[in-house]
Formats: structure tokens, sequence, C-alpha cells
């Protein structure tokens, strides 16, 4: 069956969601705020939810329409033939949210959705009784200046949770902003990472997820895996095929962070990930940092002085990234933060910034564009012109 799908974003990284779809074979996106909508069916479903880096979840969209009374709304919904989707037994677990319109009240809406609901399932099965002991589908009503739009969630938990953290630090980054973060940077595994203030790793993590071409949902669940129509024999050759689209790169991450306690909590997440080969970390002030390798890249998420008291300490830290930073003049450098004064007290003003949320806190992404590396010559190419 084929469905009008959502892959719903974080604020700003839209265009990133959308890059993914492409990547993955998919055409006529329309990219909207905080969500990109394109056509699948059941395979299509479990593959994005498998591979997407960046999107928040994978929903079906069952219906728009517009709706400025509760009889609007009651007839909307009940004209989407529900059945076709949802089993008998299935249970109808409605959510809702509201937004500049008319119809403010979300529990009532939510309540005549699911009487709607109900209404179209007994077209459908012919009987007034639904037991709702089945898998769950998530509804969700949501009203912005009055256009209703309902959907199903076929991903369960966030597609930010990967599996691997179990434990994260104090303020700890999103991975599906964290994974942005890598593909917004053009980092391939040629060239050598380090977040030199790397928390509890997930930075570092995605990156090796990104570099081993490893499904970001290969380990977990998902709960339109519990649905009828969504065979576990699909979810098991999408997974094998994840599993044997794995490379054999090999590379080094680096990490570093000056709490001990926390980067024990980095090295049992990338156990988890099953990275640590990939991805190495210490302790080391970002003050002592240095490297003699050449177009390599930071990626990081300093402190941001968000508390009280911490002002002046965030304002040296920024120029100490500046000054040791400086010495890396082949490096590219990417700094998410909050701070409205970053490139001031960096003493450098960024290639390229561009507006991002972590979490409800806006942030920017400070972009510093160092060269490319050359290209490596190919080495058939070599001996054939050699040979002429």
């Amino acid at each position: 069956m084929k469905y009008t799908l959502i892959a719903t974003a974080t604020f700003g990284l839209e265009s990133v969601v959308a890059n993914e779809l492409r990547s993955l074979g998919y055409e006529d996106l329309k990219v909207e705020n905080s969500k990109v909508e394109f056509k699948g069916d059941e395979r299509d479903i479990a593959r994005c939810n498998l591979w997407l880096r960046t999107a928040d979840r994978v929903l079906i969209k069952a219906a728009e329409f517009k709706a400025e009374s509760f009889e609007e709304l009651f007839q909307g919904t009940k004209n989407v033939n529900w059945g076709d989707i949802i089993p008998q037994d299935g249970k109808m677990h409605i959510t809702g949210k509201s937004v500049k319109s008319k119809l403010y009240s979300v529990p009532d809406c939510q309540s005549i959705v699911k009487k709607a609901v109900v209404e179209s399932m007994k077209r459908k099965y012919k009987t007034d009784w639904f037991s709702e002991d089945g898998p769950v589908y998530k509804t969700e009503v949501a009203i912005l200046k009055d256009i209703v739009t309902l959907t199903i969630d076929t991903s369960g938990k966030g597609l930010h949770k990967r599996g691997y953290r179990e434990n994260a630090g104090d303020a700890p980054l999103k991975e599906t902003l964290a994974a942005a973060l890598v593909l917004l940077s053009r980092w391939n595994p040629s060239r050598t990472l380090v977040d030199p203030f790397c928390g509890s790793g997930t930075i570092l993590i995605e990156a090796g997820l990104i570099g081993k071409n490893i499904a970001p949902g290969l380990n977990r669940e998902f709960v339109s895996e519990t649905w009828p129509n969504m065979k576990k024999e699909m979810w098991d050759e999408l997974r094998e095929e994840a599993r044997g689209l794995i490379n054999d790169e090999e590379f080094k991450i680096l990490g570093s962070d000056v709490d001990y306690r926390v980067l024990n909590t980095a090295k049992e997440n990338i156990r988890l990930a099953g990275l640590e080969d990939y991805i190495y970390v210490q302790k080391l002030p970002v003050q002592e940092f240095s490297s003699k390798k050449k177009y390599g890249c930071i990626i990081t998420n300093p402190p941001y002085g968000e508390r009280m008291g911490e002002t002046k300490e965030v304002n040296k830290l920024y120029k100490d990234m500046g000054r040791v930073f400086k010495e890396l003049d082949t490096w590219s450098i990417f700094v998410i933060t909050s701070h409205p004064e970053f490139q001031k007290h960096y003493g450098k003003k960024a290639t390229k910034n561009r507006k991002l949320y972590n979490g409800t806190l806006q942030c920017y992404y400070y972009q510093y564009f160092g060269p490319l590396p050359p290209r490596r010559k190919n080495k058939d190419i070599d001996i054939e012109e050699n040979n002429l």
C-alpha cells in the first residue's frame, strides 16, 4: 500500500533530512518547517526508520483538511478509512496539539478524533466494540491555523534512540543533531576527526556510524514492527541487507575531555556502539591539544556558559580555542554553541554559520572551512600514463 510519509525534523535540519532521503533514492520531496513529505510503502517505512540519521520520526500522513468547528474535525477524521491501516484489535492512542487555531482545546480535539476513528473502524469491521488489546497505533491530531493534520507514528521511541547511549553527560547532545553536525561538515573517513569536548561521545559515535555506513536503527526496535502488515520477514531482510552494507573502512576518530567521569561514560557508549576499534578518548584540556596531521576536522559542542557565573570562564575558553586552533591551518573547524558572541571571543569570523536548535536552545553552528586535502592519484591511471 502506498502512503504519504513524513520524516519529522528539528527546526533547521529539514534540508539535511531531505538530502538523506534523496541519497536513499526518494524523489518528489515536499520540504516544510520541521518535516519532509514523501511517498512510500511498508518497506519504505521500515527502511527509513532503519537508515535516517537526522530525522526525529517517520509518520504516516492519514489526512489533512481545514476545520474551524468540532463537527468539521469529526467529519474530516471519520472520512479516513482507518481500518485500512489499523487492525480490529489495534490500540488507538490519540495525542494532540493546537497552534493559532479556533479549536484550541486539545483534550476535546483528542476525544472527538478518537470517536471519529472508532466510527470509521465500525464501517470496516462491522462491529460496535473494539478490544484495543493489540499493537499500538499512536495517532496525532495537529492543528495549525485551522489546518488539521492526522498522522500515525511508525517509529515508537524517537529515532535518536539508537540503543548505544545508556548514560549521557550533564548537557547531552541529541544523537540526531550530532549526526547532522557530522553530515554538514562533509567529513569523510580519510580525514582525522577530533572532538576536544567529547563529553559522553555522541559526536564521535555518530561519526563512527557514518564512517562505517552502519544504519543508525540497526540495533533497536520500532513500534511498526508489531503491526500485522509489517511482516517480520521484511524487517529481517532489511536488517540483513544493512549489515551487508557496513564497510571495512579503517579510520581513527579522537575525543578528549577534562572530566574522567564523563570519559568513562563515553568509553562505555563507544563499546555499546561496537566502535571501540575506531574511536579513542583521553583526558586532555583543549589548551593542550595539538596535531601534526593535515586536513583534519574538529567537530565540537563546547560549554555555552548558560549557568550563572560561567560567562567569563567560557569567554576565556573560546579565546583559548581560537589560539590553539589557529595552529591547525589546514584543518576545518565546526563549533555549535548558543553563546551570542562566540566569534568575537574565538577571534575569527566563520566561513558560514547556521541556526540550529539543541533541544529548545537556539544555537549557531559556526563553520570554518579549511582547504580540502589534495586528491590521491589512482594507481592504475598512473601506471597507464607511464606506459604511454
